[in-house]
């Protein structure tokens, strides 16, 4: 018997946070990660930058896409009303390798959740979780993450 079924969305916002000393090396690292049923939307982005800023300290400087969230006005508005701890700057077209996040959106889909094919979104979250928790305690993969992306060493 053939069943119809229906496609589910999960979606994940995602922030690799790197503190450094005046000489640019690491101290820290850190990684934040929030699922999603749906699309991501301005709400959603604004409410994951107000948890990255209880979080992290200083300064912020964020490297993002070109997603319709990040470009709406809402979106826009908070971070000018937010400009005093918060920087976004745009990455290229066309240019996912020098997003440092890519690397851990990579290595989520081949480890964490690879060839993992389940009935619903939940135990989905349940893989990704486990797997941010597994990559936390990785300081020096995230690390990697940045090397990858060539912007800053």
């Amino acid at each position: 018997m053939h069943r119809q079924r229906s496609w589910q969305q999960l979606s994940a916002i995602g922030a690799l946070a790197y503190r450094t000393t005046a000489r640019h090396r690491l101290l820290r690292t850190n990684l934040y990660l929030q699922t999603l049923s749906g699309s991501v939307e301005s709400a959603d982005v604004i409410r994951f930058l107000r948890h990255l800023r209880r979080h992290v300290r200083g300064p912020v400087v964020l490297l993002w896409d070109g997603l319709q969230a990040h470009r709406s006005a809402e979106t826009q508005a908070f971070l000018a009303a937010n400009r005093h701890w918060l920087e976004a700057q745009r990455l290229p077209a066309y240019a996912p390798e020098l997003n440092p996040v890519e690397g851990l959106w990579s290595w989520m889909k081949q480890t964490a959740v690879a060839n993992f094919c389940p009935e619903g979104l939940d135990p989905i979250r349940r893989r990704v979780r486990k797997g941010r928790h597994r990559l936390a305690r990785r300081g020096d993969l995230i690390e990697s993450f940045l090397h990858k992306s060539g912007l800053f060493f």
